[in-house]
C-alpha cells in the first residue's frame, strides 16, 4: 500500500500550488503599481519589518532581470496543474515527475536563498514572501517523498513527514525572530 505521505502529494500540489499562485499573482500586482508609482506603499508592508515595498525596492526582487513573483505564476502554475492531473487519476511518467522535482529543488534553494537576503540583508519581510516561502518547502518535500518512497531507507522518514516540516518551520521561525529580535521585543 502507499504511504499516506505519497497519496497526499496530489493534494499538497493542488492547495499548495494554489496558494502560492495566488501569492505570487498578488505579489505581482503589487509590483506593477509600484513601478507605475514609486511612492505607492504595497498593502502588505505594514510595519518597518513587514514591509513588501522595502523588499521590491531591491535587486534581489528581481534576480533575473524581471520581478520574481513571474516565476511563481509560472512554477505554481504546473505545480497545481500537476495536483488536478494525478487527483483525476492520471499517472504521470517518471521523467515528469524528475522535471518537477527539479523545478521544486532549484525553488526551494531560491526561497532560501531569498530568505537569507530578507532576514539579513535587506532587513525586512514580505508576508506574501513568507507564504510562497512555505508552499514551495512543502511542494518541494512532498515531491521528494513520492519520488523516492519505494526505497527502504525512506520509510522511517516518510513515517514521520509531518515532522520534518515541522522542524523545518521552526527553523525558519527561530531565524526571523532572531534576525529581528531587536524590534520584535518593542512590541511585548
Amino acid at each position: 500500500m502507499t504511504p499516506f505521505a505519497v497519496r497526499t502529494t496530489s493534494w499538497v500540489l493542488l492547495i499548495g500550488g494554489a496558494i502560492g499562485l495566488l501569492a505570487s499573482f498578488v505579489l505581482t500586482i503589487e509590483k506593477i503599481k509600484l513601478l507605475k508609482d514609486f511612492s505607492y506603499i504595497p498593502t502588505c508592508s505594514i510595519n518597518p519589518v513587514l514591509s513588501c515595498g522595502s523588499i521590491m525596492k531591491t535587486p534581489q526582487a528581481e534576480l533575473f532581470g524581471f520581478p520574481n513573483p513571474l516565476l511563481g505564476i509560472v512554477g505554481f502554475t504546473v505545480v497545481m496543474t500537476t495536483g488536478v492531473v494525478v487527483l483525476s487519476g492520471a499517472r504521470l511518467p517518471r521523467w515528469y515527475w524528475l522535471g518537477l522535482q527539479a523545478g521544486s529543488s532549484l525553488g526551494v534553494v531560491f526561497v532560501h536563498w531569498l530568505m537569507f537576503q530578507s532576514l539579513y540583508v535587506i532587513g525586512a519581510l514580505c508576508p506574501y514572501c513568507m507564504v510562497v516561502w512555505a508552499v514551495t518547502i512543502a511542494v518541494f518535500w512532498y515531491t521528494t517523498l513520492r519520488n523516492l518512497h519505494k526505497g527502504p531507507e525512506v520509510k522511517a522518514v516518510i513515517r514521520y513527514h509531518s515532522a520534518v516540516l515541522v522542524v523545518w518551520y521552526a527553523a525558519i521561525t527561530v531565524a526571523v525572530l532572531q534576525a529581528f529580535w531587536s524590534y520584535w521585543k518593542t512590541l511585548v
